[in-house]
């Protein structure tokens, strides 16, 4: 599918399978998540989900952003803080986007992607490795390895134990 030009309407009321995200009339094949990639996406989400009351956000899976007016992203998991959001594609900045590496996924498409993110306004963008304990925080001025396996935000204040998701995902002998 990649190279070919469509215009944005259309990518928005076509239904691909398996999604693709929209960069500047270009259809862009995501890489489908393998074993350690779902389950890390799993695990998150449902830690994620059973807090969202107490820390005032609401959690989706592979739900496609606008990031420019002719660009869409289509994040692992996508936390918004306040009030439920509206439309079928999220059109406001989010509160946190995390990207879950795939084996085949490129370096270069990713940092495209979080410069996207940056630019809309995305405070918190979370990369994990899922077949290494790494994890990689990107706010709109750093770029940070998170040491010690948690992720700390501020407004709301949440702390993810990275760490411990990845030590309760099991590993092949």
């Amino acid at each position: 599918m990649k190279g070919l030009l469509i215009p944005v309407e259309e990518y928005l009321s076509t239904m691909y399978h398996p999604d693709c995200e929209y960069v500047d009339g270009v259809l862009v094949e995501r890489n489908l998540g393998e074993r350690d990639h779902s389950r890390w996406q799993l695990m998150l989400g449902a830690y994620l989900s059973t807090r969202e009351k107490l820390w005032g956000i609401y959690t989706f899976t592979e739900w496609r952003a606008r990031v420019k007016p002719n660009r869409f992203r289509i994040p692992d998991l996508t936390v918004v803080k306040g009030s439920w959001p509206r439309g079928r594609v999220l059109e406001q900045p989010a509160f946190l986007v995390i990207e879950i590496l795939s084996p085949d996924d490129r370096p270069r498409e990713l940092q495209e992607k979080i410069s996207d993110y940056r630019e809309l306004g995305i405070p918190y963008i979370l990369v994990i490795y899922p077949e290494e304990p790494r994890f990689v925080l990107y706010t709109q001025t750093a770029e940070q390895e998170l040491h010690d396996g948690v992720l700390r935000t501020e407004n709301p204040a949440i702390e993810i134990p990275l760490l411990d998701i990845y030590n309760g995902i099991p590993r092949e002998n």
